[in-house]
């Protein structure tokens, strides 16, 4: 779902996670800036190609949906669910057959039409349960009762 009629920095939100749909990466070069820095360090449209493109190796099926999509000046919020198989090892975990959601947040700072900052927040937990990482539920699992004699 989008609120009210997309703006300039709307739109470049939509191309950037339509891409990440499609078989192959379009230039990110028009989407995010030279400037950008990633949670993880990368730099510009390059650091932010190699996340995308070892989540998309992991689950080479991955599909984003824009859930909510809000702007205002020059931010953009966007509620997004991606579901996807886990084909592929994926930071250090094995790969495991499994479909995967995943639901995420952020808030992405723009300007002249390009990604300069974003801040994330995905279901890390729920990620990781759903590979089998974290068991489903840790409060849950079975203890030892001590036996009386």
């Amino acid at each position: 779902m989008t609120h009210d009629q997309p703006t300039p920095n709307k739109r470049t939100i939509q191309k950037l996670f339509a891409s990440f749909n499609g078989d192959e990466l379009p230039s990110l070069d028009t989407l995010v800036a030279e400037s950008y820095t990633g949670p993880q360090g990368d730099k510009g449209p390059a650091g932010f190609r190699t996340t995308i493109e070892a989540l998309r190796a992991a689950f080479p099926d991955l599909h984003y949906t824009l859930d909510d999509l809000v702007a205002e000046n020059d931010e953009v919020a966007v509620r997004w669910h991606w579901t996807g198989t886990h084909k592929a090892p994926f930071r250090g975990h094995p790969a495991t057959g499994k479909v995967v959601t995943n639901n995420g947040l952020g808030i992405f700072h723009l300007r002249d039409d390009k990604v300069v900052t974003a801040v994330l927040e995905t279901d890390r937990l729920g990620f990781l349960q759903q590979i089998g990482v974290v068991p489903e539920n840790p409060g849950l699992a079975p203890r030892a009762v001590p036996v009386s004699r």
